[in-house]
């Protein structure tokens, strides 16, 4: 399952079933288990832990130090989870000790050619990353976002669960969850509906959550005021009370 000319350092934790393509090289710390395959060219530092059943393409760079003039070398760390598809030229850099040290990758994304993902990030579950997408560092995705090719998402930024985002849109500030978005810079633009009838959300929560966009972006009203009458309708509406809850924690503010 490894290739001969591969390179492996003795000190590498591989699963008996992990398979390794010519000329990958996987440093020390490195942790992978059951069922991963790592294609050819691939290089991979630790300390970084991969789980189960990823696909990690060739020339991906997974795990390298933080692309930040203040890391000074400290022990950081990239962990992966399972079921990912890492596809070609993908970059994931590991933590930051003033960042608090992780990078973090869930499980089950699809994670184009070309993305890059900074130190620091913390990506959830079920996400998309088509071609070319971004994240500085210290960025977090919430499960089931889906970011456009060329998408690019600035330092400390959220990104909200079932939010969708277009092509080459430059993301500033927080996306709520359940938003789509576009532009450069970002602006909403309704609700994600497409990917929440494909994920089984109901008719009658999906027209609350319209109530409480428009009263988001289309009341007028201070973002206050509008998280106010958005409290109301999250009592018979749990979609409504987490796109208020995100915007209340927000501390770059929320496109808008």
């Amino acid at each position: 399952m490894i290739d001969e000319r591969a390179i492996i350092d003795p000190s590498a934790k591989l699963a008996s079933d992990v398979s390794v393509g010519p000329f990958s090289i996987i440093g020390p710390e490195v942790e992978i288990e059951a069922g991963t395959t790592i294609g050819p060219h691939v290089v991979i530092k630790g300390p970084t832990r991969i789980g189960k059943n990823n696909t990690i393409y060739q020339f991906s760079s997974i795990g390298e130090a933080p692309q930040d003039k203040k890391f000074a070398g400290e022990a950081t760390r990239l962990e992966i989870g399972d079921n990912n598809t890492i596809r070609e030229y993908v970059s994931i850099n590991r933590g930051t000790g003033d960042g608090g040290g992780l990078t973090r990758i869930g499980n089950d994304n699809w994670i184009m050619a070309y993305v890059h993902i900074a130190h620091d990030c913390q990506v959830g579950n079920h996400t998309i990353f088509a071609n070319n997408a971004t994240l500085a560092g210290h960025v977090d995705v919430h499960d089931h976002a889906i970011l456009g090719g060329f998408a690019a998402v600035h330092q400390f930024c959220r990104v909200g669960e079932h939010s969708f985002t277009a092509m080459a849109t430059a993301i500033n500030k927080d996306i709520p969850p359940f938003v789509m978005a576009s532009g450069n810079l970002a602006k909403p633009h309704g609700l994600n509906m497409e990917g929440l009838k494909r994920r089984g959300f109901s008719d009658a929560n999906i027209k609350n959550m319209r109530k409480a966009y428009k009263l988001l972006y289309k009341s007028g009203l201070p973002l206050e005021a509008a998280l106010k009458q958005m409290n109301a309708l999250a009592s018979e509406t749990p979609e409504v009370g987490i796109m208020v809850a995100f915007i209340e924690k927000s501390t770059r503010s929320i496109i808008r």
